[in-house]
């Protein structure tokens, strides 16, 4: 079993080394800390910080982007891509603001029956804003539990991950909230997926991967799909243009985007599907209202 001096180690590092990121600053609020933890599925951290400001500028609190139309959250989302994540944002806010009466809960059991909101995004909440003892796990605290514990090049995040963190953790709530955004930063700035800074590492001595020589995984990862020429990269486009628009679309304006028709076609169906598209009778489209 790992013991405490591991979490204290991490800690001072953390100290000195953490990156000044809005979300993390004293009087952030829970529904700041919702907002940036949504953005930050499967985004990089450079591309959510402006969005997240301009959001919060409009939208400070969860009645506030309740009382606004969904499809305005599409638009706002912009670029950020996987555009449906603003429809569950809004969504979320409007049962916050009628089941919690506009407060975000603190518990994880309610934090998971709010849209959009899995099991990671719960304890990150309950860890981040509410200063919990909540284990929280990412690909970046697996990676480096991974090594650092149980020697492993990585491995895909599992349940039982949730064990083995909440183990490293301090009992005092503040201290095991911040064990877990700085195991998260090691792992973002440190211990990265296809280069770790070994040399940097504040726990290189203890961990168990580094002393066995560094072996490459068992199981080689899969690289993501491109994205250039993919239904993806399609209902980008047709997006871009609803939300440029200050009203519905004709369907000509549409034809432009992609050339292809049975794909462009297909896209479309497939945003109407979503809820991201709302078909008008007089066969234009416009975002949801």
């Amino acid at each position: 079993m790992p013991d405490a001096s591991l979490a204290r180690e991490v800690r001072r590092w953390y100290a000195g080394a953490a990156r000044d990121l809005p979300w993390r600053r004293p009087g952030t609020s829970p529904w700041a800390v919702l907002v940036s933890e949504v953005m930050l599925q499967q985004t990089p951290v450079a591309r959510v910080v402006g969005p997240y400001a301009a959001w919060l500028a409009r939208w400070p609190t969860p009645a506030d982007l309740a009382a606004d139309a969904p499809g305005e959250a599409v638009r706002m989302w912009g670029r950020l891509g996987y555009p449906r994540r603003a429809l569950r944002l809004h969504a979320c806010a409007v049962q916050v603001r009628d089941r919690y009466d506009g407060q975000l809960p603190r518990a994880v059991t309610e934090l998971l029956t709010l849209p959009g909101v899995g099991d990671y995004t719960a304890r990150a909440v309950a860890a981040f804003a509410y200063g919990q003892r909540v284990p929280v796990v990412d690909t970046n605290v697996r990676r480096v539990v991974a090594r650092v514990v149980e020697g492993q090049a990585d491995a895909p995040v599992r349940r039982a991950d949730l064990e083995l963190v909440e183990s490293l953790l301090p009992d005092e709530p503040e201290q095991a909230a911040t064990t877990s955004v700085a195991l998260m930063e090691l792992g973002a700035l440190v211990c990265t997926a296809r280069a770790p800074r070994c040399p940097s590492c504040p726990v290189q001595q203890r961990c168990a991967w580094r002393a066995s020589g560094r072996p490459d995984l068992e199981t080689p990862v899969r690289r993501p799909q491109g994205y250039a020429g993919t239904d993806r990269q399609v209902r980008g486009r047709l997006l871009a243009v609803l939300r440029d628009s200050p009203g519905p679309v004709a369907p000509g304006q549409l034809v432009g985007v992609w050339d292809e028709p049975v794909q462009r076609a297909r896209a479309l169906d497939g945003l109407v599907a979503d809820g991201l598209v709302d078909p008008l009778p007089d066969g234009r489209y416009a975002l949801p209202r």
